[in-house]
């Protein structure tokens, strides 16, 4: 296990890279949030036992440095700071696993035609806010009528941070983010260390309302252009809903997708030995193609 901090734009971020030296492609895994720090993503480190795993917070939040200033919380400073992370690491090739956020990051990083990038995994991933807000908005319609009312009520007001606003945010995670109860520890330690100003300047109060700078961003006329292996995955109950994310996995040529019936939005927890078998077997896959190319 080595952990480092590496200098990118903006400041310092915390990393970790595990396992050690293997003939197969390391796996960076890109946290959500924005500003939900990696923590929620260690179930991953158990692909560690045949390839390198590479987890990083992003600047903002967790163990990485937390500037003041809300310039530094764009999503084009996020995809340099992953071009930064990559090239501080050494990595010649390697594959990628984006999950919500994380997801749009991965494909807006995919789009600059990276050299050496062999495979995305794109889980649960926001494509499209616009219609990431839609779908909420058609789940909401499902709460019952007090939760309902409740979000409906605070968010006209603009009172967010009412503790009932935060009750009925809670119903909300219950349902459509992690299933598990009570929450794992992984989730409690990455929402602890939640980077709030990140998350408030480029999303909003709740996940289910966006009012930052993220709010105009829509990828999916960019998808036909992702040129390598890509696997899409998400929840039976995930926010990112099933119905779009096998909309956004039929723009990306060959891509597959597999969605996890007894999650939400966390599969990787909530089904986590399936879903470690699910992503390990696409990567030994695409490693397997991948020589093949090599030595022609």
């Amino acid at each position: 296990m080595t952990e480092s901090f590496i200098d990118v734009p903006g400041g310092r971020v915390w990393c970790d890279r595990v396992g050690g030296e293997s003939e197969h492609a390391p796996l960076v895994c890109v946290h959500g949030g924005p500003g939900m720090p990696s923590h929620y993503l260690d179930s991953l480190r158990g692909l560690s036992d045949d390839r390198p795993v590479v987890l990083y917070d992003q600047l903002g939040c967790g163990r990485s440095d937390r500037p003041s200033s809300t310039e530094h919380y764009r999503a084009e400073r996020f995809v340099e700071e992953l071009g930064v992370i990559r090239d501080a690491l050494g990595l010649d090739r390697f594959h990628l696993l984006g999950q919500s956020w994380g997801g749009m990051l991965a494909v807006m990083y995919s789009l600059t035609r990276p050299i050496g990038l062999v495979s995305l995994v794109l889980a649960s991933p926001l494509i499209d806010v616009q219609r990431w807000l839609a779908d909420c908005h058609a789940l909401k319609l499902r709460l019952p009528r007090d939760v309902r009312s409740a979000i409906e009520h605070h968010e006209e007001r603009g009172f967010t941070t009412c503790p009932e606003y935060a009750a009925a945010n809670f119903e909300w995670w219950r349902r459509h983010v992690c299933r598990l109860r009570p929450f794992p520890d992984e989730v409690e330690r990455a929402l602890s260390g939640l980077g709030e100003r990140c998350y408030e300047t480029m999303w909003g109060p709740s996940e289910f309302s966006c009012t930052g700078n993220l709010r105009d961003v829509h990828l999916s006329s960019h998808l036909e252009e992702i040129s390598v292996p890509t696997l899409f995955t998400c929840g039976r109950y995930d926010e990112a809903t099933p119905a779009s994310i096998r909309h956004f996995a039929g723009l990306v040529p060959g891509a597959r997708l597999r969605v996890f019936t007894g999650s939400a939005h966390m599969a990787h927890l909530e089904e986590s030995e399936a879903y470690l078998d699910c992503v390990r077997e696409f990567l030994e896959e695409v490693d397997a193609s991948d020589r093949v190319y090599a030595e022609r």
